[in-house]
């Protein structure tokens, strides 16, 4: 998939770029380079951070942008950030305000950073047309306007009015077909900022031509949240490993007794058909032997590890029992690809992530090239302290799944030559 991107000059794209392709910096540059000296350009990033209160707990996803504004401010453009923040269903919510994340940029970048009473508007094109070289503003939460989710022509019109060219930087809202995705691309010239485009770059590389063996590790509650990733995945991979609730449903769906273990109801059709997709291209389907199991979700509750498909009734499978973490790491030992997403077991809980931590340092060890696609496998390898040894970190999401299925990403489909 070829992607226009921004050419940044000197280490910054490297030190963004690098990790995640174990090679140089591969931008297209000339002619498709995007001119931003003196200029206002619009920078969609994903600044979607957890708060409490006011008070930012991971700011993992603001220090991956920060390479992207200084590389930009370094250039001479005049930055006007733009991201969502939580769900805030079209209308204003004070606690939902981008004022702590404005707050955190400053600091990291070193320099002030304004932010805007509100997204659109005559007062906001007011701050953006007095906006000097380098300096930055950061618009006030996207989805604060209903125009935002929606992709109205109106609403667009009016972000656009902010800016003389535009970038999307954030990956993990390429599968939105939003105002500030795809409305304001369509308006302004547009291209790939450096995050966009190591995503893609890495993505590509496990969905066009993996190495093999190919495994694939899939946590997290829901079969029915990667249907269509599941399906996918058993017609491309060598072995599917499965943790978590997923694991659960698969199976209770074969004769299985789960006590009272998390099982999602009405999935039998979509078992089958995951395994008879698995059956037919050669995909072994490895699910759990044995289950580290409670009799509620509670750091402090009696542990007993039984049986995977014969939990007592008043117990809950919360993680892969050791039998199972020993059998899946064996598998990936060998592997020359992975992708993993979703946690193996109830992660929150030290008593119940033991068989995540333990495949996020095996995988470490391994030779793979690792792909960790967003959400809690992320959070793991960072808490095993190993995300520097993965061969890419993706803060997509629901974007990488849904790239792996296969299917058009809007945001990408807005940018010229994506």
């Amino acid at each position: 998939m070829a992607v226009r991107c921004l050419a940044f000059a000197g280490p910054t794209c490297e030190s963004v770029v690098q990790r995640s392709l174990s090679g140089t910096c591969a931008v297209k540059r000339g002619s498709q380079a995007l001119d931003v000296r003196g200029r206002r350009v619009f920078l969609r990033v994903d600044a979607n951070v957890p708060l409490d209160g006011d008070r930012i707990r991971d700011d993992t996803r603001l220090r991956a942008i920060v390479p992207t504004l200084a590389g930009l401010q370094a250039r001479g453009a005049r930055l006007v950030v733009a991201s969502h923040l939580g769900r805030p269903k079209g209308q204003v919510d004070p606690a939902l305000s981008l004022a702590p994340v404005a707050a955190r940029l400053g600091e990291l970048l070193s320099c002030a950073v304004s932010l805007a009473p509100d997204s659109v508007g005559p007062a906001v094109e007011a701050q953006t047309r007095s906006l000097a070289d380098g300096e930055v503003l950061l618009l006030e939460n996207l989805r604060f306007h209903p125009g935002e989710e929606q992709n109205d022509p109106a609403h667009a019109a009016a972000l656009a009015r902010l800016a003389d060219v535009y970038i999307n930087d954030a990956f993990g809202t390429a599968h939105r077909a939003h105002a500030s995705t795809v409305g304001v691309a369509q308006l302004l010239p547009a291209a790939a900022g450096p995050l966009m485009h190591a995503e893609i770059r890495a993505l590509d590389r496990v969905t066009r031509d993996p190495a093999r063996p190919f495994v694939a590790v899939l946590g997290g509650a829901k079969v029915s949240d990667k249907i269509g990733v599941l399906r996918r995945l058993a017609t491309q991979v060598d072995a599917l490993l499965l943790g978590g609730g997923i694991a659960n449903t698969f199976l209770a769906n074969t004769g299985g007794a789960l006590g009272r273990s998390l099982v999602e109801p009405g999935q039998s059709e979509v078992v089958a058909a995951v395994r008879a997709a698995a059956e037919a291209s050669g995909c072994q389907v490895l699910l759990p032997v044995d289950a580290v199991a409670a009799s509620e979700v509670d750091p402090a509750a009696v542990t007993t590890v039984a049986p995977a498909d014969r939990v007592p009734e008043d117990h809950m499978a919360l993680d892969i029992g050791p039998a199972t973490t020993a059998a899946y790491l064996d598998e990936l030992a060998s592997a020359r690809t992975v992708v993993w997403n979703g946690p193996l077991g109830v992660y929150e809980h030290e008593p119940f992530a033991q068989g995540t931590l333990a495949v996020a340092r095996g995988l470490a060890e391994s030779s793979a090239f690792v792909v960790i696609a967003g959400g809690d496998a992320l959070a793991a390898v960072q808490d095993a302290g190993v995300a520097d040894r993965m061969g890419h970190l993706s803060t997509g999401g629901g974007a990488t799944l849904e790239f792996l299925e296969g299917r058009e990403l809007p945001g990408l489909a807005a940018l010229p030559d994506a």
